[in-house]
């Protein structure tokens, strides 16, 4: 079944399995997304005029109990049938007659898709939001719980100055406020509303298209009906730029936990239980959860990249290309979901070594601290560097870490401003204040 099938029209097979493609898949994803769309258009259909109040009750009621089979998971969509727009009204022509053949009015299935992608992104950020925030607020923990202590601190991969495990965690929470910046930003520019748009041109038919933004909890329209097609694409891409940031924190991230958990390093440990071994080397505790988050958040981060060669060189109006983004940008939020659960089960069993920096291949770690006690002695910073270099290369330079170590100033390992990271998080989980999940009861 076609909704733009015709009597004496047939489409070659090989035409319609090419261009049909993968889209009955990610169609699923869609499913109660588009029923409630349609739910929003014919209330707004009947409240308008354009269909008979009886009609509407008897769609909206037949909708209502096609959107129950999506949510128990018994919906389908049946062979032969090209996607859920078409399956959604079959159904319900079959259930209520011909009321069901009036529910399209005023819409074309590029509007249709349209919505449907706006809530569903809508969705999937704002599960992301709170996904983030778990973890934003277990590296909070696991800083304050290792604050006091050290570990070296890395340019180049050579060693630098001191740090912290406190610094190093709390690093990575505050990466996930900036992170969170974009989701919020992806989420306001999804949570408008294209439906009533039509084809890209608008309706002659007295739509009122701030009843169904209203109805979808929507913030505002998409109000230029052209431009509400442009989004199309435009608003995935964005999305995916927030997803690739938060996938690339976590991709840093886990490369650092391989390079600490190594016997070259040995910072950190992880429970037996967390780590897989070796066929051959009864030794080994390998780190693959971290290796394949790494690997898929790195291959997340190509994905703005692919939508932006899809969508690049597209005119205005809609064009078949983008029925791709959806089998591009999809299946990343349950990677990224399945990414943010792994890294909560390893963080959360993260174990800091103890008196790391005594070993004596870290001495040369504590040079700038000893540049800066000279220079508080009065030496200009000049020469207390060239007295430590010195110190340096005759072998002899010597720092007593038992004096302690005194960093107070903002962000340093004495002061580390959780407090402030975690201040910021709130300020920007309130930008998401304006978004409402749809008004359709569950």
């Amino acid at each position: 079944m076609k909704l733009w099938s015709k009597e004496n029209t047939q489409t070659s097979q090989a035409i319609e399995k090419f261009t049909v493609g993968r889209d009955n898949e990610f169609d699923l994803l869609l499913a109660a997304h588009d029923v409630t769309g349609t739910i929003a258009h014919v209330s707004m259909l009947q409240e308008t005029g354009l269909m008979e109040k009886e009609e509407a009750a008897l769609a909206l009621q037949g909708l209502k109990a096609i959107l129950d089979e999506i949510r128990n998971g018994s919906f389908v969509i049946e062979e032969g049938v090209e996607d859920i727009h078409s399956q959604v009204e079959l159904l319900l022509t079959r259930r209520i007659g011909d009321a069901g053949k009036k529910i399209h009015s005023g819409r074309s299935r590029n509007d249709q898709v349209a919505v449907d992608i706006k809530l569903f992104l809508r969705a999937e950020l704002l599960t992301l939001r709170d996904e983030v925030k778990k973890i934003f607020d277990l590296l909070i923990e696991q800083s304050e719980k290792n604050k006091d202590k050290l570990i070296p601190g890395y340019t180049h991969l050579q060693i630098a100055m001191p740090s912290s495990a406190g610094l190093w965690l709390g690093a990575y929470a505050e990466s996930l406020v900036d992170d969170m910046e974009l989701l919020a930003a992806a989420c306001a520019i999804a949570n408008k509303n294209p439906l009533g748009s039509g084809a890209g041109y608008g309706s002659s038919f007295p739509l009122n298209r701030t009843a169904t933004t209203q109805a979808l909890g929507f913030d505002t329209l998409n109000f230029n009906s052209a431009y509400a097609q442009m989004s199309r694409g435009k608003t995935e891409k964005i999305a995916s730029m927030a997803l690739s940031a938060l996938a690339a924190t976590l991709s840093k991230l886990a490369m650092d936990c391989c390079l600490y958990l190594s016997q070259n390093f040995g910072f950190i440990s992880f429970p037996s239980t967390l780590t897989t071994g070796s066929s051959i080397m009864p030794h080994k505790k390998n780190p693959d959860v971290f290796e394949l988050i790494r690997a898929r958040c790195n291959r997340i981060q190509a994905i703005p990249n692919e939508l932006t060669l899809l969508l690049n060189n597209l005119p205005s109006g809609y064009h078949r290309d983008l029925q791709l983004t959806k089998e591009i940008l999809f299946p990343a939020f349950q990677t990224l979901k399945d990414c943010l659960d792994m890294t909560g089960l390893m963080i959360s069993n993260l174990t800091v070594k103890d008196h790391i920096l005594e070993d004596e291949k870290y001495r040369y770690l504590f040079s700038v601290e000893a540049v800066n006690q000279l220079v508080n002695e009065g030496i200009p910073f000049r020469e207390a560097y060239k007295k430590v270099g010195e110190d340096i290369e005759k072998g002899i330079f010597a720092f007593d870490l038992s004096t302690g170590l005194k960093h107070t100033h903002e962000g340093s390992i004495g002061n580390l401003c959780n407090d402030r990271i975690t201040g910021e998080m709130e300020r920007v989980l309130k930008k998401f204040s304006a978004v409402k999940t749809n008004l359709i009861p569950e």
